[in-house]
């Protein structure tokens, strides 16, 4: 679930053990369908994730919390499964295939994955896990990066790719294509 706040949340009761852990849940019980255009303002930036054929299937947040970056995504009408998601270096999403957002947001020079022991990338998330209804949320602390590193001058985007990520294959976890893209922007 996505919380709205007008200033990002404070984690300062949270262990430091879970600043570094995400949550997933597969279905948000009530996502925001009909407004998934609309802004959201949380401080932060956000990026509106859409198909090559302009289709609206979500989006993405980003906020500083307590040293690291925030991310929630919140999924609607997304084909169902598991599906690699990542925070991409370039804010660009042309269509068709979205390459013009570039490799994976990776500030520190590391490899893929999480279970890289050469990685992982500042960009690299658990997989977005899609139920049947075509929604899916994901939340999670990236550890290394700041928002003015994310939204430097050429931007960053949000992807989603077809496939599962494998955690551990440089330079994608062999996630397959990309589906659906959004570019950050400062909320």
């Amino acid at each position: 679930m996505i919380y709205r706040t007008a200033k990002p949340i404070a984690l300062a009761t949270l262990s430091a053990g879970a600043l570094a852990a995400c949550t997933m849940s597969g279905t948000d019980p009530n996502p925001p369908a009909a407004t998934m255009d609309a802004p959201v303002r949380t401080g932060g930036a956000e990026a509106i994730l859409k198909t090559a054929a302009g289709a609206t299937v979500g989006r993405a947040t980003a906020s500083e919390a307590g040293g690291s970056i925030r991310i929630a995504v919140s999924g609607t009408g997304m084909p169902p499964g598991t599906h690699g998601v990542h925070v991409h270096t370039v804010g660009r999403c042309d269509a068709p295939d979205f390459a013009t957002a570039g490799g994976h947001w990776n500030p520190m020079g590391k490899m893929h994955g999480s279970e890289n022991p050469m990685g992982p990338h500042a960009g690299d998330l658990p997989n977005l896990v899609v139920g049947a209804d075509g929604r899916g949320t994901l939340t999670m602390m990236l550890p290394a990066g700041t928002m003015a590193g994310l939204l430097d001058a050429d931007g960053a985007a949000f992807v989603v790719h077809a496939a599962a990520d494998d955690l551990k294959t440089d330079p994608s976890g062999n996630s397959g294509g990309r589906i659906a893209c959004g570019v950050f922007v400062a909320a």
